[in-house]
């Protein structure tokens, strides 16, 4: 059985026309790895006529025929005013309508047992829509390294950047088999304040969060994960991106079997 994994969209305003879309890579990676039929889930909707009303998506009806949730990296960032905070600079890209699905959607999907998997953004949103507060600019900061992606073809990006530390005992310590793995890092932002209830699976040698689960899920048996590296690239030929997709996937058949 193929369960249906809802994967969240960015919404991207041209000078003529919005688009709501996901890049090729994560949808491939959840059809692949985790052996799921992909519903793009488009954020809130503004029609392009002044004056005409906003739609928001129903999470009600969403959660009625989703198996599981995913929340892919963007270019974008989470609006610090859903946490407390506002732009350290103003030409910041954000993607409000995103978060209008994305954070409500986090909330949601945790409290019905929806099986969840977050990358990059998607690990910064559930932060976010729990509580907790994210750095900006992680390179600004002193006792941090610089996790943005180094210049170069794509091979360069998402090739390994840094090691991780991996919790023992935690959920990626048994996918991976090891301590330590190595990541890529693609991002400026990353966690401040861990949310209640989040615990962490990894961290960067810097000490910088780079993996959590959501207790509350786990408690229950269920699957509730985010990771701030890119797993999505090439999933197929990296064994704990492998591991790691394939138990989303199986968490969300166990969750279809029981609806």
């Amino acid at each position: 059985m193929r369960p249906v994994i809802g994967v969240v969209a960015d919404v991207k305003p041209t000078h003529k026309h919005v688009w709501h879309q996901v890049q090729e890579k994560y949808l491939y990676a959840v059809a692949r790895g985790a052996e799921a039929e992909v519903v793009i889930l488009p954020g809130r909707l503004s029609a392009t006529n002044v004056g005409e009303p906003t739609i928001s998506a129903d999470l009600t009806r969403l959660l009625g025929i989703l198996d599981g949730v995913f929340l892919p990296g963007s270019p974008s960032n989470v609006d610090p005013t859903a946490y407390g905070r506002g732009l350290d600079k103003p030409d910041t890209m954000l993607d409000t309508n995103r978060d209008d699905l994305s954070l409500p959607l986090v909330r949601a999907a945790i409290e019905h047992g929806l099986p969840l998997l977050g990358v990059c953004r998607g690990f910064q949103e559930i932060n976010a829509a729990l509580g907790g507060t994210l750095h900006q600019h992680v390179h600004e900061i002193s006792g941090f390294n610089d996790h943005r992606e180094p210049q170069g073809d794509l091979e360069t990006e998402y090739g390994p950047a840094h090691e991780v530390e991996l919790t023992q005992g935690g959920l990626l310590h048994g996918l991976a088999g090891a301590s330590r793995v190595h990541v890529n890092s693609l991002h400026h932002q990353g966690v401040d304040r861990l949310a209640p209830g989040l615990v962490v699976e990894a961290r960067a040698l810097d000490g910088l969060v780079e993996a959590f689960h959501v207790e509350a899920a786990h408690a229950r048996g269920g699957f509730a994960v985010a990771v701030q590296w890119h797993p999505e690239w090439r999933a197929w030929a990296d064994p704990l991106s492998t591991a790691l997709f394939k138990a989303f996937g199986d968490a969300a058949r166990i969750y279809a079997g029981t609806r």
